[in-house]
């Protein structure tokens, strides 16, 4: 019995039965720990110290969320409604309907994956952006499990493909682990190699969005900031306001790398032009601080579990045994090393993180089984970013659901980490094994 299969498995179950994810995180390590024998005290010590190596991501969460309620103080969120809704027409008219779903859908898209690239703010842009566009969701009707799958799309698949802003981190990463296990690759074959892999992305999206998803379905509309009768009326000094604030927190995070301080500088420029007041201020901040407190708590469980996985030495274990059942199996070998990477990455909640863990023993295995360079990049690559769409702890699926959930309406585990799971999940690891086999 390895320690990390069943840790896993014991929090995916108990959140798949709607236990909250923390408690199930929580859960998951302890089970873990104690079957890989270190103990009740050992394990405890060692999930407590692993919390604070994502603190700064949950105290930036925070603070967007804090920014994005007092940006809605500027009127922006309603100037954003009330052009949607003239895309869509006044009554939500059925012949702009389906045009409207398409617009809307394809500029969650391009936000999403510019968030990768070309901005590289990460989930930082969702509650900004997605919040305020709820009430214009609700008038057409759009199944957020669909918004959901078509962010983590975005989340995933740039980082995955092209080697910039995060995914120039990624294949960095993927290129060094691989040298220092011996295998020296060129950067400009990544995104080659991650190509079939990448289709199998957008086969995913496809599906969602032509057959899943298609069917129209109704939220009542109660969005925090949104509704009609508490939209904050906004002038053109109020919406520069807000762009200069937006532009302030995107430039300052870019400048300095850290989400917490830029922002904090777009909530500096909202108190210094009067768009937020000093009476209510305290009370704004604290409604976005619990609008993202959800996020922030995974996160630090997150990283509480992942310390007590790498400290039962079982990752390692379960590569190793799984290696010696290969054989000269090249068909099983592949199937089995891209389990593997799936199975960390969903515990762990990070592709980033899991390629170190993995590289050691992938390499040397796909050599013994006779793959090439390429076939090797591409399964690597994929057992990593396998389990980054529908792990509970992993950030593009948390950063979907606290823009979707603001109302309270969108589950976290049935409405963005089961549907982004089958549909990203499923179709990866056919064409990861696919591409391991033909490249």
């Amino acid at each position: 019995m390895n320690a990390v299969v069943i840790a896993v498995a014991v929090m995916l179950v108990l959140s798949l039965f709607r236990i909250h994810v923390v408690v199930a995180l929580l859960a998951g390590a302890l089970t873990g720990g104690l079957l890989a024998g270190m103990g009740l005290s050992e394990t405890i010590t060692v999930f407590t110290e692993g919390l604070g190596s994502n603190a700064v991501i949950a105290l930036s969460y925070a603070l967007l969320g804090s920014f994005a309620v007092a940006l809605s103080r500027t009127g922006l969120p309603a100037l954003m409604v009330n052009k949607a809704i003239l895309l869509v027409g006044k009554e939500g008219e059925t012949k702009k309907k389906s045009l409207s779903k398409v617009l809307l859908l394809l500029v969650i898209l391009m936000i999403s994956s510019f968030s990768q690239n070309i901005i590289p703010v990460h989930i930082a842009i969702i509650p900004i952006f997605i919040p305020p566009l709820l009430h214009v969701l609700n008038e057409l009707e759009l199944d957020r499990r669909l918004v959901a799958t078509v962010i983590t799309f975005g989340l995933i698949t740039p980082y995955m493909w092209f080697p910039v802003g995060f995914g120039g981190i990624f294949h960095e990463i993927l290129q060094t682990n691989m040298k220092d296990s011996g295998l020296a690759i060129e950067m400009d074959q990544i995104p080659t190699a991650m190509t079939i892999p990448s289709l199998g992305m957008i086969v995913g999206l496809l599906i969602a969005v032509f057959f899943t998803y298609r069917k129209p379905r109704k939220y009542e509309d109660h969005t925090i900031g949104t509704k009609k009768s508490e939209q904050t009326a906004y002038t053109k000094r109020s919406i520069v306001v807000a762009i200069l604030a937006i532009a302030a927190t995107l430039s300052v995070q870019l400048k300095t790398d850290s989400m917490i301080f830029g922002a904090l500088s777009g909530i500096v420029i909202l108190y210094f032009s009067g768009q937020l007041k000093l009476k209510s201020s305290d009370a704004v901040l604290t409604e976005g601080m619990k609008m993202m407190s959800y996020i922030g708590f995974v996160m630090i469980s997150a990283a509480g579990f992942a310390a007590v996985m790498r400290e039962t030495g079982d990752v390692e274990t379960l590569v190793k045994s799984s290696a010696a059942l290969i054989g000269s199996s090249t068909a099983l070998g592949i199937l089995l090393m891209l389990v593997i990477g799936l199975l960390v990455t969903m515990g762990i909640g990070s592709s980033f993180s899991t390629i170190p863990i993995i590289t050691t023993i992938f390499v040397p295995l796909a050599g013994e089984l006779g793959l090439s360079v390429m076939a090797t990049i591409a399964l690597i690559g994929t057992a990593a970013a396998l389990g980054d769409a529908g792990s509970p702890a992993s950030d593009s699926t948390l950063g979907p659901t606290s823009g979707l959930n603001v109302d309270n309406q969108h589950n976290h585990i049935w409405d963005t980490c089961v549907p982004t799971f089958l549909h990203y999940n499923l179709p990866l690891l056919v064409f990861g094994f696919i591409s391991a086999l033909v490249l």
